[in-house]
């Protein structure tokens, strides 16, 4: 292969987060809903059948699949599937920032407006809704506490090719977990992040 047609390879490809391409990506709806005239954010809690986190708090969502145009498109098709409302229910949906969580996985939030009247939750997936007030995360701040994360080499791993061997100092990531607190519900991990997220852009 020559100069030119690397140049040329390189001018056609659209930067991505590196290996993004070959992990799964998701996309998830932090839905408003007005109660009473006051705004309340809506939480589901997975259903205990789930083979992953299962009784965990979440927003709506799931994996992107290739007949889906866009992430936006998924959040929305996710939250109509799982509360069991039509795509017309769902509306002014508007993009957070984007996160790679820990395990690579590529995860797209969206914040939307969710006409609640009506829903029919998929058992299958969801065991209870509920809704908090806004002001209730506004005026309430989350505990804190840090997760360390340090890679494990597996067994095999070839110590020998790399500076240091088995003494090699690899670095240590640290990541703030926050927990909300709302009667007897404690809202955490990629949740919690989300919601966190959201409430730093609307207090700026």
């Amino acid at each position: 292969m020559n100069l030119e047609s690397m140049y040329q390879k390189l001018q056609q490809h659209t930067p991505a987060v590196l290996g993004s391409r070959r992990t799964p990506h998701f996309a998830i709806l932090l839905p408003l809903v007005e109660r009473e005239g006051e705004v309340h954010i809506l939480f589901e809690v997975r259903a205990r059948r789930m083979r992953r986190q299962p009784g965990e708090i979440c927003f709506p969502g799931g994996k992107v699949d290739r007949s889906d145009p866009d992430e936006r498109y998924t959040a929305i098709r996710e939250t109509t599937e799982e509360l069991g409302i039509t795509a017309g229910c769902v509306t002014h949906v508007l993009p957070l920032d984007y996160l790679v969580s820990a395990s690579g996985t590529i995860i797209y939030p969206f914040v939307g407006q969710v006409q609640a009247e009506g829903m029919t939750p998929n058992p299958g997936e969801v065991e209870e809704v509920f809704t908090v007030p806004l002001s209730h995360f506004q005026q309430t701040q989350p505990d804190v506490h840090l997760l360390h994360l340090k890679p494990v080499p597996e067994p095999g791993f070839p110590f020998h090719l790399i500076p240091g061997g088995e003494n090699y100092n690899w670095q240590t990531r640290s990541m703030e977990e926050y927990f909300y607190h709302y009667e007897d519900k404690v809202i955490w991990g990629l949740t919690a992040r989300i919601l966190q997220h959201f409430l730093e852009i609307i207090h700026t």
